[in-house]
């Protein structure tokens, strides 16, 4: 009995092998159809997902260009997946064929999130009615609020000069700024979403920070692709809740948030906030089951708003501290052109900045170099199309190499170099290349790329007004070489900020 036992089950591993096989088989057919694009062979179940080096991926992005070519094609787990590298490729695949590849791939670690048909919040909804309506009222409000104009840039201003209080409390002496610019960003973004300021000393903000950092580690730790890649490892007890801990905590954070803003809200008086004009439309909505505006996806579209908006801006405004103490030379022409064009008596306005091409030239040059969101975000066709000659089917998740268009050896003079007359003509005029997309492009560009463009700036500008930044004496020369945790980061690093 218990050798027929043995061979009942000897039968049905075999059976289930074969099963998983032609699962696979039947995921991964596409790859023998005419005209799809090439790129390693996948491992059955796993794809690619064992060969790629997820401490580094813009390399291993890098290594496959070099390899395949401008399109490649992956399987992660059973997903199909095509990279999308220079300058030509990503703009066929997010500008002329915009609307097909809007949509993004299923994520099923966010439904552990409370991510749903109805509530999506704005970065990683799918191409829908709901995101459509989200991104309209997103970009509406944040205009309403100031965007683009003097009340917006007085905040950032007045903000800036909190910035510089606290790098002056220094007093020339070394010390890493990542905190404090993470603390001034965090605030420009919190006023727009919740009217509030956190003093730099505030429990609370430093809560926030944190959270945010280890939210966005496990966004991007190879745990949280192999969830979305093969989604049943989700049923596992107890493994969501350790995986996601960060990101539950700080979705506690935020529903935190929400509570207080809730008990100080008049709905009679014009809303202070984007979250008081959110919870205005969630009331008009009641009763329509088509709106987005519910209150669960109030808590996503914050949470959303509080990632993008702070961590982007703040970790280019680190780059560019760095790479002012690593080119003494450029720091002095900007604070030159500074000097000529703002003085020392007043602080910098946005309307200086069509008189100030070289510093203008410096921040995008900052962007270009420093490189943070080298994959973009991902995307998915929405029926067949056509990239460079291939067809990639619908479906099929796109990724987007931006390094390969920021550093593109094509398009730039000096793409592996920090070189501001990348973005300079020959009479020192200000000009942007087409090649310039850190924002990505598309239906799904940053909605937030105003208020970024304000920030750095408004920031850059008051603080080489203010200092000369130098690598602290005894100290080794930093290195411009990224660490890539989620974005890419500079390597932690210290400077002394002397008073001009």
């Amino acid at each position: 009995m218990g050798l027929l036992t043995g061979e009942a089950l000897w039968a049905m591993a075999v059976a289930v092998a074969i099963f998983l096989l032609l699962v696979d088989l039947m995921h991964r057919r596409q790859r023998w159809a005419a005209r799809y694009p090439p790129g390693p062979v996948p491992l059955p179940g796993l794809g690619n997902l064992l060969e790629m080096d997820f401490q580094n991926l813009p390399y291993c992005f890098y290594k496959l260009q070099r390899r395949f070519g401008e399109v490649v094609s992956l399987h992660l787990g059973w997903r199909p997946a095509v990279v999308v590298n220079g300058l030509e490729a990503v703009r066929e695949a997010l500008v002329k064929h915009s609307e097909d590849t809007a949509d993004r791939p299923p994520m099923p670690a966010l439904e552990q999130l409370g991510f749903g048909p109805r509530s999506q919040g704005l970065f990683m909804a799918r191409h829908s009615h709901a995101w459509r309506e989200q991104r309209r009222f997103s970009v509406s409000t944040l205009r309403n609020f100031g965007l683009g104009k003097k009340s917006l840039e007085q905040w950032v201003t007045q903000e800036a000069g909190c910035l510089c209080e606290a790098f002056a409390d220094h007093s020339g002496h070394p010390f890493s700024p990542k905190a404090l610019l993470n603390k001034a960003v965090c605030n420009v973004i919190a006023s727009l979403i919740c009217a509030r300021r956190f003093d730099y000393d505030d429990t609370f903000l430093d809560r926030i920070l944190e959270l945010l950092q280890n939210k966005m580690n496990e966004e991007s730790s190879i745990i949280t692709v192999l969830l979305n890649a093969v989604p049943v490892l989700l049923r596992i007890p107890g493994l969501p809740g350790k995986v996601f801990a960060s990101q539950k905590a700080f979705m506690d954070l935020v529903d935190e948030l929400l509570a207080e803003h809730k008990v100080t809200r008049d709905a009679a008086e014009p809303p202070r906030d984007l979250t008081d004009a959110f919870l205005a439309e969630v009331e008009k909505a009641k009763g329509n089951p088509d709106s987005s505006f519910n209150e669960d996806n109030l808590r996503l579209v914050v949470a959303d708003l509080f990632t993008a908006g702070m961590v982007s801006t703040s970790t280019t405004l680190s780059w560019a501290l760095l790479l002012m103490i690593l080119h003494p030379d450029v720091q002095c022409r900007v604070q030159q052109e500074i000097d000529e064009v703002i003085g020392q008596a007043r602080r910098p306005e946005m309307g200086d900045q069509a008189r100030m091409p070289f510093t203008c030239a410096v921040i995008h040059e900052v962007q270009r170099f420093a490189d943070i969101v080298p994959l973009g975000v991902p995307h998915m066709t929405s029926r067949d199309i056509d990239i460079r000659g291939f067809l990639i089917p619908k479906g099929t998740t796109i990724l987007t190499n931006l390094s390969s268009v920021l550093k593109d050896e094509r398009a730039w003079e000096q793409p592996f170099r920090f070189h501001p007359a990348h973005f300079l003509d020959a009479q020192g005029r200000f000009v942007k290349p087409e090649a310039f997309m850190p924002f990505s492009a598309g239906r799904r560009a940053c909605l937030g790329e105003p208020l970024a463009r304000m920030e750095l700036f408004l920031f850059f500008t008051c603080l080489l007004q203010r200092f000369s930044f130098s690598v602290p004496a005894g100290q080794p020369r930093p290195s411009d070489f990224g660490v890539f945790e989620a974005l890419m980061m500079p390597a932690p690093y210290q400077l002394c900020a002397v008073p001009r």
